[in-house]
């Protein structure tokens, strides 16, 4: 038989959608139990996005975990976009009054997690053969099995699912009950990890002939790079010295260098767009990457599960109160998905921009220069850029 147990709310997921989520229920005095597939060193160390919005930024000061963040983290008030070796800075405090800070995810995750840990709150590591049941009744139940190998039921009010693109929650929902939007892009970034000082004080976002590339950084000391590539290629065909080939002819301007040096981490990552309405059905919703993904070129992919958990902390508190049932969580959802498709149009922009598409004929390409040289020469143009990347108000 197996262990039996009952909390408020079941967060399945423990990535940053469901910590912060955690945490936000936590502070408000609701019991959670926080569930995760993967050891605790591999969700403290996978890579991810770096980039926070002001709200981002406002919010884990609020969970009083932005000590770090604060501390060892970049702030910057522009990015460049450097379009055929011609740049422009877009400077976004000076246009908006905000903005973002370089903190990377996993430091998040890790911080989250401490604060967890060190608060005494249940957080499983390792759990397989998680389950979600009865999630259309006013008692949902999700069960799981230990590394022990000891079986657990955890009967609660709500369930969220945080467990990302590939998780179980979002296919635990009955057939029909999602509408699926997606797009797939023809091409993916090429990620390196180097121990070099950046070679710029702000991000840079290229776009040329070649392809698009992306200056960023981690800290002090390690560089963030990126460069487009094919769908299909893989990181076997891209030796180091090819990589900092391509990023030299990518990022290449007057007067300016590319510092070089070892390679500790790369990858490929797909480049897609993806959104799954409604985010609830009965007492399950989803948060994050289980409802949604946007390439990456936006900076909104952290900043999403951020905007998501702080509406629907405030949806499952009344859920958890008695104030409130199952429509809140829709309400939940709706509001949400005005905020996600403003998100997801923005980083659809900006990809669609940026990037050279293998299929653009001589018209779509002058289309694309033409858009480049609007963003680039009008304040208009740029303030709308400015306060996207930023982040809109929730």
């Amino acid at each position: 038989m197996p262990v039996s147990g009952r909390t408020q709310v079941a967060i399945v997921g423990a990535g940053p959608a469901g910590l912060l989520l955690g945490r936000l229920l936590e502070l408000r005095g609701i019991d959670t139990v926080i569930l995760e597939a993967r050891d605790r060193a591999y969700v403290e160390q996978r890579q991810r996005a770096g980039i926070l919005e002001q709200l981002t930024i406002d919010l884990l000061d609020e969970l009083g975990i932005g000590g770090r963040m604060r501390s060892e983290g970049f702030f910057h008030e522009g990015i460049e976009l450097l379009v055929d070796g011609e740049p422009t800075r877009i400077d976004m405090t000076g246009l908006t009054g905000r903005r973002v800070a370089l903190w990377p995810q996993t430091e998040v995750v890790k911080d989250l997690v401490g604060a967890r840990i060190a608060a005494g709150l249940p957080l499983h590591f390792e759990v397989a053969d998680v389950t979600l049941h009865d999630i259309e009744t006013p008692v949902p139940r999700v069960t799981w099995t230990r590394p022990d190998g000891a079986r657990h039921e955890l009967a609660c009010d709500a369930i969220a699912g945080c467990d990302g693109f590939h998780g179980i929650a979002r296919a635990s929902l009955p057939a029909g009950a999602l509408q699926i939007a997606e797009r797939e892009y023809p091409f993916g970034w090429l990620g390196i990890l180097a121990d070099v000082a950046p070679s710029c004080e702000e991000l840079i976002y290229a776009s040329s002939e070649r392809g698009f590339a992306l200056h960023s950084m981690r800290t002090a000391a390690v560089s963030r790079l990126y460069v487009q590539v094919g769908h299909d290629e893989r990181i076997e065909d891209w030796p180091d010295a090819r990589i900092w080939e391509e990023l030299q002819l990518r990022l290449a301007r007057d007067g300016w260098t590319l510092h070089e040096g070892p390679i500790t981490e790369k990858g490929i990552t797909p480049m897609r767009s993806f959104v799954a309405a409604p985010m609830a059905h009965g007492r399950l919703a989803l948060a994050g990457d289980a409802a949604h993904i946007v390439p990456p070129t936006g900076a909104k992919g952290l900043n999403l599960a951020a905007a998501d958990v702080r509406v629907l902390a405030d949806a499952l508190e009344e859920l958890c109160a008695g104030r409130a049932g199952e429509e809140e969580l829709s309400r939940y959802s709706e509001r949400a998905l005005r905020r996600i498709w403003r998100a997801e149009h923005f980083s659809w922009w900006m990809t669609s921009m940026l990037h050279r598409f293998p299929d653009l004929d001589p018209f779509d390409r002058a289309l694309q220069r033409s858009q480049l040289a609007y963003v680039t020469s009008s304040e208009a143009a740029m303030t709308t850029l400015a306060e996207n990347y930023v982040g809109l108000p929730l």
